[in-house]
């Protein structure tokens, strides 16, 4: 006589939003039209939006079960303290984190549920597949799934299925984040490393599946480009002083080339013709690694390729070097008390 098999483990997805009134109601029909055959719940998180966030938010609870609200306790909304309410709230054991603009593939949860139980990690996850409509957009991204744009984190530029440092959004096991005390509240960008860092930190695999892809749509513009990276820079800096360990050379190479593209001019404009060398170097490389990494993409995302590399670089590099100790509060994992019994039937190690 054969034992019977295991029954498909509930799964809650959570997920934040704010001014999301675009994409919610598509994003959670997503998460919803799953294949996976075990019973499968949405929280949703709502911070203080003013396009009707909220509101559609409430309507698809109202209308399927499944759905479930809960309030930001952010006044800002920001989203590590929307995940720790939505995971909080959540009555299942395996929690799929999930953007309010991000379509889920139908085979998501079952592929990560697979995951979980063949490797026995705390934290499975795949690939940012960025992909844009515009020639800008698709520049970007084909920059973010380049080692020359993003260097080589798997979630980018995709790998053999294996231990990661970390992943794109993440399928957890709820032990795990009670463990570590949930996303940290204090990191306004960069939650997702942080946490995922922690976990490691404490004896968890974190592990890439590339199976697990979902859509992301870049930045429309150099300024809004800029922006994104320079507040990923400021974050990362965060990270390398509270653990040094994690510097490596993927992360200091753009402070190092924002310093020696601005050295470099300003020797030569004070007479130092050598120092002409370093931005000239530093162009000649974008522009190489341009062509490199152009095949496939029409003429007017192609030629777009060099400023968006250099902005990555460059607004990285500048938010690294600039960024403010203040930004590095003390830890608070913000995950608040659980006073659920655990579902029957969930996954376990």
């Amino acid at each position: 006589m054969t034992d019977a098999p295991a029954a498909a483990p509930p799964v809650s997805v959570v997920m934040t939003v704010l001014d999301e009134a675009r994409h919610l109601a598509d994003a959670v029909r997503c998460a919803l039209d799953q294949d996976h055959p075990g019973p499968v719940e949405v929280v949703v998180a709502v911070g203080p939006s003013t396009d009707g966030t909220r509101a559609i938010a409430d309507a698809l609870a109202a209308a399927d079960p499944r759905v479930r609200v809960v309030d930001n306790p952010d006044p800002r909304g920001a989203t590590p303290a929307g995940l720790n309410a939505a995971i909080a709230a959540a009555r299942h054991d395996v929690l799929v984190r999930v953007d309010g603009h991000a379509m889920l593939p139908r085979s998501y949860v079952s592929t990560a549920v697979e995951a979980l139980e063949r490797t026995g990690a705390d934290n499975v996850g795949g690939v940012m597949a960025a992909e844009g409509t515009t020639p800008f957009e698709r520049a970007v991204a084909r920059a973010m799934t380049s080692r020359i744009g993003v260097g080589s984190a798997p979630y980018h530029t995709g790998g053999a299925e294996g231990p990661a440092d970390s992943v794109y959004l993440g399928v957890f096991r709820r032990s795990a984040l009670e463990r570590v005390g949930g996303f940290d509240e204090a990191f306004s960008r960069a939650q997702d490393w942080e946490l995922n860092h922690r976990i490691r930190s404490t004896g968890g695999t974190v592990w890439f599946v590339p199976a697990l892809q979902v859509a992301y749509r870049p930045r429309s513009s150099a300024g809004a480009l800029a922006r994104q990276y320079f507040h990923y820079g400021r974050w990362r800096r965060v990270i390398v002083r509270r653990s040094p360990e994690t510097a490596s050379a993927r992360y200091l190479a753009p402070p190092a080339a924002v310093v020696a593209v601005a050295g470099g001019a300003v020797l030569g404009a004070l007479g130092l013709r050598a120092g002409w060398l370093a931005p000239a170097g530093y162009a000649a490389g974008v522009l190489a690694g341009s062509a490199a990494t152009a095949r496939g993409l029409e003429p007017a995302a192609a030629v777009r390729l060099p400023l968006v590399y250099a902005t990555m670089h460059g607004a990285w590099g500048l938010g690294f070097l600039t960024s403010p100790r203040a930004l590095a509060r003390p830890v608070r994992a913000g995950l608040p008390a659980h006073g659920r019994a655990r579902a029957r039937g969930a996954l376990r190690r």
